[in-house]
């Protein structure tokens, strides 16, 4: 499912940290606001060459945990650590919406909690925010080097956004995703969906409760049935003690770059 995806391996070695670029004020035609974009550039950048990039969505809580309400992932911390495994990535936070949270991480309807924005953010993701990036920064900008992800429903619209815009995303990083949103549209949506060439890192933390993990072993059969191949194609982890919360995803995060960095066998 893989032929022909060639994702740059930087040597092993002991990697320096890597640095942080804010943009503030990100205006979005598509939604009509603005947010701030969080870049991290990987420890060897100054040194010239292209790079892959890692777009993840509730930007304000990944790096700073002065902007977050309950802790920052430490994204920069993984790819830091990942870079030290010879795994460099461009990591690009995009800040939510605040209040328009939940309507722009989700293309369903949820009768009792809204939704429905998931397509115009993700057109503000593909129109605005790549070919700014691309434009600004040394990207490797084709789909097999552009990854998607986030954590509940930002997992949920990296999931989507795999599957429905398999021409700019090539690989998927969900974490605890919200498969249960909408009454679980998201099943139907990829059962339907064509199998396309890829990557998906799936998580799922041990205490969340029942009904997540559930609901994401079930994700993990539909993906397998699809023809993803655990290992390969398909990374499927349970944290055993893993909770709904940024410290966690920022742990699993450390697991999940170099899996989706690497090339194919």
């Amino acid at each position: 499912m893989e032929a022909g995806l060639s994702l740059a391996r930087f040597p092993r070695r002991r990697a320096r940290p890597g640095r942080h670029v804010r943009l503030p004020g990100v205006w979005s035609p598509e939604l009509g606001n603005r947010r701030d974009v969080f870049v991290f550039l990987p420890p060897s950048y100054d040194e010239g060459g292209q790079f892959p990039v890692v777009y993840l969505h509730d930007g304000q809580n990944l790096f700073d945990p002065r902007l977050s309400f309950a802790g920052s992932w430490g994204a920069d911390t993984a790819a830091d650590a990942a870079a030290r495994l010879g795994y460099e990535a461009i990591l690009v936070g995009v800040a939510n919406a605040n209040e328009r949270r939940v309507d722009e991480y989700s293309p369903f309807i949820d009768p009792k909690v809204g939704g429905g924005a998931g397509e115009r953010y993700l057109q503000f993701l593909i129109r605005t925010v790549k070919p700014r990036i691309d434009a600004d920064y040394r990207t490797l900008g084709g789909r097999e080097h552009t990854v998607i992800g986030g954590a509940s429903l930002g997992g949920l619209i990296s999931l989507y956004a795999f599957f429905r815009f398999p021409e700019v995303f090539g690989r998927a990083s969900v974490q605890s995703p919200a498969l249960w949103f909408a009454g679980g549209a998201i099943f139907d949506y990829v059962a339907a969906a064509s199998a396309v060439p890829g990557r998906i890192f799936l998580d799922v933390g041990g205490r969340e409760g029942t009904g997540t993990l559930r609901n994401a072993r079930r994700m993990r059969d539909l993906l397998r049935d699809k023809g993803y191949e655990p290992g390969r194609t398909l990374h499927y982890m349970e944290q055993r003690t893993g909770q709904h919360h940024e410290s966690a995803w920022g742990r699993r995060l450390k697991r999940a770059l170099p899996f989706l960095l690497e090339e194919p066998a």
